[in-house]
Protein backbone atom coordinates (compact mmCIF):
# COMPACT_ATOMS: atom_id res chain seq x y z
CA UNK A 1 0.00 0.00 0.00
CA UNK A 2 1.28 3.48 -0.85
CA UNK A 3 2.51 5.38 2.14
CA UNK A 4 0.69 8.65 2.87
CA UNK A 5 2.51 11.93 2.39
CA UNK A 6 2.01 14.48 5.16
CA UNK A 7 3.34 18.01 4.80
CA UNK A 8 3.56 20.34 7.77
CA UNK A 9 3.90 24.05 7.03
CA UNK A 10 5.80 25.81 9.78
CA UNK A 11 8.73 24.24 11.65
CA UNK A 12 8.14 26.01 14.93
CA UNK A 13 7.10 24.33 18.16
CA UNK A 14 3.68 23.18 16.96
CA UNK A 15 4.82 22.12 13.49
CA UNK A 16 7.85 20.17 14.64
CA UNK A 17 5.83 18.47 17.39
CA UNK A 18 3.21 17.49 14.79
CA UNK A 19 6.03 15.91 12.80
CA UNK A 20 7.17 14.09 15.93
CA UNK A 21 3.74 12.63 16.72
CA UNK A 22 3.09 11.69 13.07
CA UNK A 23 6.44 9.91 12.77
CA UNK A 24 6.00 8.10 16.08
CA UNK A 25 2.61 6.83 14.89
CA UNK A 26 4.16 5.89 11.54
CA UNK A 27 1.38 7.67 9.64
CA UNK A 28 3.43 8.30 6.50
CA UNK A 29 6.33 10.22 5.02
CA UNK A 30 6.73 13.73 6.38
CA UNK A 31 7.80 17.03 4.86
CA UNK A 32 8.53 19.83 7.32
CA UNK A 33 8.56 23.21 5.57
CA UNK A 34 9.43 26.70 6.71
CA UNK A 35 10.35 30.01 5.07
CA UNK A 36 13.77 30.26 3.37
CA UNK A 37 15.24 32.16 6.33
CA UNK A 38 14.40 29.18 8.52
CA UNK A 39 15.22 26.41 6.05
CA UNK A 40 18.09 25.28 8.26
CA UNK A 41 15.72 24.90 11.21
CA UNK A 42 13.32 22.77 9.16
CA UNK A 43 16.13 20.62 7.77
CA UNK A 44 17.80 20.23 11.17
CA UNK A 45 14.64 19.25 12.99
CA UNK A 46 13.70 16.80 10.24
CA UNK A 47 17.13 15.17 10.34
CA UNK A 48 17.05 14.97 14.13
CA UNK A 49 13.60 13.36 14.01
CA UNK A 50 14.64 10.91 11.27
CA UNK A 51 17.47 9.73 13.52
CA UNK A 52 14.88 8.65 16.11
CA UNK A 53 13.58 5.98 13.72
CA UNK A 54 16.02 3.23 14.69
CA UNK A 55 15.33 3.78 18.40
CA UNK A 56 11.57 4.33 18.29
CA UNK A 57 11.18 1.76 15.50
CA UNK A 58 9.30 3.78 12.92
CA UNK A 59 9.86 3.78 9.18
CA UNK A 60 9.16 7.21 7.79
CA UNK A 61 11.01 9.44 5.40
CA UNK A 62 11.34 12.82 7.09
CA UNK A 63 12.74 15.83 5.21
CA UNK A 64 13.00 19.55 5.91
CA UNK A 65 12.73 22.18 3.21
CA UNK A 66 11.70 25.69 2.22
CA UNK A 67 10.60 24.63 -1.27
CA UNK A 68 6.90 23.87 -1.76
CA UNK A 69 7.84 21.63 -4.68
CA UNK A 70 8.96 19.09 -2.05
CA UNK A 71 5.39 18.99 -0.70
CA UNK A 72 3.85 18.16 -4.10
CA UNK A 73 1.21 15.45 -4.04
CA UNK A 74 0.62 15.58 -0.30
CA UNK A 75 -2.38 13.68 1.03
CA UNK A 76 -2.70 15.85 4.13
CA UNK A 77 -1.24 19.30 4.74
CA UNK A 78 -1.10 20.76 8.23
CA UNK A 79 -0.78 24.55 8.42
CA UNK A 80 0.84 25.83 11.60
CA UNK A 81 2.48 28.90 10.04
CA UNK A 82 1.96 32.25 11.69
CA UNK A 83 3.18 34.25 14.64
CA UNK A 84 2.36 32.78 18.07
CA UNK A 85 0.58 34.59 20.87
CA UNK A 86 2.67 36.56 23.35
CA UNK A 87 1.64 37.40 26.93
CA UNK A 88 -1.26 39.87 26.95
CA UNK A 89 -2.10 39.21 23.29
CA UNK A 90 -5.49 37.81 22.32
CA UNK A 91 -6.06 35.50 19.37
CA UNK A 92 -7.90 38.35 17.67
CA UNK A 93 -4.77 40.54 17.83
CA UNK A 94 -3.07 38.06 15.51
CA UNK A 95 -5.55 38.40 12.69
CA UNK A 96 -3.97 41.00 10.38
CA UNK A 97 -0.54 39.37 10.30
CA UNK A 98 -1.64 35.76 10.20
CA UNK A 99 -4.23 36.22 7.45
CA UNK A 100 -1.43 37.32 5.11
CA UNK A 101 0.68 34.32 6.07
CA UNK A 102 -2.10 31.72 5.84
CA UNK A 103 -3.39 33.16 2.56
CA UNK A 104 0.01 32.74 0.91
CA UNK A 105 0.46 29.25 2.36
CA UNK A 106 -2.98 28.07 1.22
CA UNK A 107 -2.39 29.34 -2.32
CA UNK A 108 0.90 27.43 -2.52
CA UNK A 109 -0.63 24.29 -1.06
CA UNK A 110 -3.38 24.41 -3.68
CA UNK A 111 -0.78 24.85 -6.42
CA UNK A 112 1.37 21.88 -5.39
CA UNK A 113 -1.15 19.54 -3.72
CA UNK A 114 -4.53 20.28 -5.30
CA UNK A 115 -6.10 17.08 -3.94
CA UNK A 116 -4.86 17.39 -0.37
CA UNK A 117 -6.92 17.69 2.79
CA UNK A 118 -5.81 20.79 4.69
CA UNK A 119 -5.89 21.10 8.48
CA UNK A 120 -5.35 24.62 9.80
CA UNK A 121 -3.91 25.18 13.26
CA UNK A 122 -2.88 28.84 13.00
CA UNK A 123 -4.65 31.39 15.20
CA UNK A 124 -7.15 32.97 15.42
CA UNK A 125 -8.28 29.55 14.28
CA UNK A 126 -11.82 30.21 13.08
CA UNK A 127 -10.74 33.13 10.88
CA UNK A 128 -7.68 31.28 9.56
CA UNK A 129 -9.70 28.27 8.39
CA UNK A 130 -11.98 30.65 6.49
CA UNK A 131 -8.91 32.34 4.98
CA UNK A 132 -7.40 29.02 3.87
CA UNK A 133 -10.72 28.00 2.30
CA UNK A 134 -11.07 31.17 0.27
CA UNK A 135 -7.40 31.30 -0.74
CA UNK A 136 -7.13 27.63 -1.74
CA UNK A 137 -10.61 27.34 -3.30
CA UNK A 138 -10.73 23.78 -1.92
CA UNK A 139 -14.09 22.09 -1.46
CA UNK A 140 -15.34 22.51 2.09
CA UNK A 141 -14.89 18.84 2.96
CA UNK A 142 -11.14 19.24 2.41
CA UNK A 143 -10.66 22.17 4.79
CA UNK A 144 -10.69 21.70 8.57
CA UNK A 145 -9.52 23.55 11.63
CA UNK A 146 -7.98 21.94 14.69
CA UNK A 147 -9.45 23.33 17.86
CA UNK A 148 -12.05 20.99 19.32
CA UNK A 149 -9.67 18.06 19.76
CA UNK A 150 -7.38 20.28 21.82
CA UNK A 151 -10.19 21.94 23.79
CA UNK A 152 -11.79 18.59 24.65
CA UNK A 153 -8.42 17.16 25.68
CA UNK A 154 -7.90 20.04 28.09
CA UNK A 155 -11.43 19.67 29.48
CA UNK A 156 -10.98 15.92 29.97
CA UNK A 157 -7.63 16.50 31.66
CA UNK A 158 -9.02 19.00 34.16
CA UNK A 159 -12.04 16.80 34.90
CA UNK A 160 -9.77 13.81 35.51
CA UNK A 161 -7.62 15.85 37.89
CA UNK A 162 -10.73 16.98 39.75
CA UNK A 163 -12.27 13.50 39.98
CA UNK A 164 -9.02 11.62 40.52
CA UNK A 165 -9.55 9.16 37.67
CA UNK A 166 -7.90 8.23 34.40
CA UNK A 167 -8.33 10.67 31.50
CA UNK A 168 -9.03 7.63 29.33
CA UNK A 169 -12.36 7.07 31.06
CA UNK A 170 -13.73 10.55 30.34
CA UNK A 171 -15.71 11.36 27.22
CA UNK A 172 -16.64 14.98 26.58
CA UNK A 173 -17.81 17.42 23.96
CA UNK A 174 -17.12 21.14 23.52
CA UNK A 175 -18.40 23.05 20.50
CA UNK A 176 -18.32 26.55 19.02
CA UNK A 177 -15.39 28.89 18.54
CA UNK A 178 -11.91 28.15 19.81
CA UNK A 179 -10.83 29.42 23.21
CA UNK A 180 -12.94 31.77 25.31
CA UNK A 181 -16.03 31.24 23.13
CA UNK A 182 -16.17 27.46 23.32
CA UNK A 183 -19.49 25.98 24.41
CA UNK A 184 -19.40 23.37 27.19
CA UNK A 185 -21.88 20.51 26.94
CA UNK A 186 -21.81 18.95 30.38
CA UNK A 187 -24.82 16.72 29.65
CA UNK A 188 -22.76 15.02 26.92
CA UNK A 189 -19.86 14.45 29.33
CA UNK A 190 -19.45 11.13 31.12
CA UNK A 191 -16.93 9.07 33.05
CA UNK A 192 -17.00 5.49 31.77
CA UNK A 193 -20.70 5.97 31.07
CA UNK A 194 -21.46 7.73 34.37
CA UNK A 195 -22.82 11.27 33.84
CA UNK A 196 -20.24 13.70 35.14
CA UNK A 197 -22.80 15.55 37.27
CA UNK A 198 -23.12 12.38 39.39
CA UNK A 199 -19.44 12.72 40.30
CA UNK A 200 -18.90 16.47 40.49
CA UNK A 201 -20.98 19.44 41.58
CA UNK A 202 -22.11 21.98 39.01
CA UNK A 203 -19.60 24.43 40.49
CA UNK A 204 -16.65 22.07 40.00
CA UNK A 205 -17.74 21.22 36.45
CA UNK A 206 -17.96 24.93 35.70
CA UNK A 207 -14.49 25.50 37.16
CA UNK A 208 -13.08 22.81 34.84
CA UNK A 209 -14.94 24.35 31.92
CA UNK A 210 -13.54 27.80 32.61
CA UNK A 211 -10.02 26.43 32.96
CA UNK A 212 -10.37 24.66 29.60
CA UNK A 213 -11.55 27.89 28.00
CA UNK A 214 -8.47 29.81 29.12
CA UNK A 215 -6.10 26.84 29.06
CA UNK A 216 -4.08 28.28 26.19
CA UNK A 217 -3.74 31.63 27.94
CA UNK A 218 -2.68 29.92 31.17
CA UNK A 219 0.18 28.23 29.32
CA UNK A 220 1.19 31.50 27.58
CA UNK A 221 1.44 33.18 30.98
CA UNK A 222 3.50 30.34 32.40
CA UNK A 223 6.08 29.94 29.65
CA UNK A 224 5.80 33.06 27.51
CA UNK A 225 4.61 31.41 24.32
CA UNK A 226 1.76 29.30 23.00
CA UNK A 227 1.21 25.65 23.87
CA UNK A 228 2.50 23.06 21.41
CA UNK A 229 2.45 19.51 22.79
CA UNK A 230 -1.35 19.26 23.10
CA UNK A 231 -2.20 21.31 19.96
CA UNK A 232 0.07 19.06 17.94
CA UNK A 233 -1.38 15.92 19.51
CA UNK A 234 -4.91 17.06 18.68
CA UNK A 235 -3.87 17.81 15.11
CA UNK A 236 -2.31 14.40 14.58
CA UNK A 237 -5.43 12.75 16.02
CA UNK A 238 -7.23 14.30 13.06
CA UNK A 239 -4.49 13.34 10.59
CA UNK A 240 -4.60 9.72 11.77
CA UNK A 241 -8.39 9.57 11.35
CA UNK A 242 -8.02 10.79 7.76
CA UNK A 243 -4.99 8.75 6.72
CA UNK A 244 -6.41 5.54 8.21
CA UNK A 245 -9.99 6.31 7.11
CA UNK A 246 -11.13 5.67 10.68
CA UNK A 247 -14.49 7.48 10.43
CA UNK A 248 -13.92 8.98 13.85
CA UNK A 249 -16.36 11.49 15.30
CA UNK A 250 -14.18 14.36 16.42
CA UNK A 251 -14.92 18.01 17.22
CA UNK A 252 -13.34 20.13 14.49
CA UNK A 253 -13.81 23.53 12.89
CA UNK A 254 -15.92 22.39 9.94
CA UNK A 255 -17.97 24.22 7.34
CA UNK A 256 -21.57 24.79 8.40
CA UNK A 257 -24.54 26.36 6.67
CA UNK A 258 -27.84 24.71 7.64
CA UNK A 259 -26.17 22.49 10.25
CA UNK A 260 -26.77 23.83 13.76
CA UNK A 261 -28.57 26.80 12.19
CA UNK A 262 -25.26 28.57 11.54
CA UNK A 263 -26.21 30.21 8.25
CA UNK A 264 -29.44 28.62 7.02
CA UNK A 265 -29.92 28.89 3.27
CA UNK A 266 -26.64 30.75 2.80
CA UNK A 267 -25.31 28.59 -0.02
CA UNK A 268 -21.57 29.06 -0.29
CA UNK A 269 -21.53 31.66 2.48
CA UNK A 270 -21.32 29.52 5.60
CA UNK A 271 -18.77 29.53 8.40
CA UNK A 272 -16.25 27.15 9.93
CA UNK A 273 -17.48 26.34 13.43
CA UNK A 274 -16.40 23.81 16.01
CA UNK A 275 -18.82 20.91 15.64
CA UNK A 276 -18.66 17.10 15.84
CA UNK A 277 -17.95 15.58 12.45
CA UNK A 278 -16.90 12.28 10.91
CA UNK A 279 -13.32 12.27 9.66
CA UNK A 280 -12.14 9.75 7.09
CA UNK A 281 -10.38 9.45 3.77
CA UNK A 282 -12.72 12.07 2.31
CA UNK A 283 -11.77 14.59 4.95
CA UNK A 284 -14.78 16.03 6.72
CA UNK A 285 -17.30 13.45 5.56
CA UNK A 286 -20.32 14.57 7.58
CA UNK A 287 -21.27 17.03 10.29
CA UNK A 288 -23.04 15.27 13.16
CA UNK A 289 -25.94 17.54 14.11
CA UNK A 290 -27.22 17.33 17.67
CA UNK A 291 -30.10 18.97 19.48
CA UNK A 292 -29.38 21.74 21.95
CA UNK A 293 -31.44 22.76 24.93
CA UNK A 294 -32.26 26.50 25.07
CA UNK A 295 -29.29 27.41 27.29
CA UNK A 296 -26.84 25.52 25.09
CA UNK A 297 -28.34 27.05 21.95
CA UNK A 298 -27.93 30.56 23.33
CA UNK A 299 -24.25 29.94 24.16
CA UNK A 300 -23.62 28.34 20.77
CA UNK A 301 -25.27 31.20 18.88
CA UNK A 302 -23.15 33.70 20.81
CA UNK A 303 -20.01 31.77 19.90
CA UNK A 304 -21.04 31.58 16.25
CA UNK A 305 -21.60 35.35 16.21
CA UNK A 306 -18.05 35.93 17.40
CA UNK A 307 -16.75 33.71 14.59
CA UNK A 308 -18.83 35.74 12.14
CA UNK A 309 -17.36 38.95 13.57
CA UNK A 310 -13.82 37.61 13.08
CA UNK A 311 -14.58 36.64 9.50
CA UNK A 312 -16.05 40.10 8.90
CA UNK A 313 -12.70 41.60 9.94
CA UNK A 314 -10.94 39.36 7.45
CA UNK A 315 -13.36 40.32 4.68
CA UNK A 316 -13.05 44.03 5.43
CA UNK A 317 -9.25 43.96 5.57
CA UNK A 318 -8.82 41.54 2.67
CA UNK A 319 -11.78 42.03 0.27
CA UNK A 320 -10.33 39.47 -2.12
CA UNK A 321 -11.23 36.80 0.47
CA UNK A 322 -14.92 37.67 0.45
Amino acid sequence: MRRAKISIIGAGNVGSTCAHWAAAKELGDIVLLDIPERAGVAKGKALDLACCGPIEEFDAKVIGTSDYADTAGSDVVVVTAGIPRKPGMSRDDLIATNVKIVKEVAEKVAQHSPNAIMIVVSNPLDAMVYTAWKASKFSTNRILGQAGCLDVARFRTFLALEIGCSVEDIQALLLGGHGDDMVPLARFTSVHGIPVDMLLTAERIEACTQRAKVGGGEIVQLMGTSAYFAPASGTIQMVEAIVKDKKRILPCAAYCEDAFGVAPGAKGAGYFIGVPCILGAGGMERVVDIKFNPAEKALFDESVQHVKDLVAVVQKTFPELT
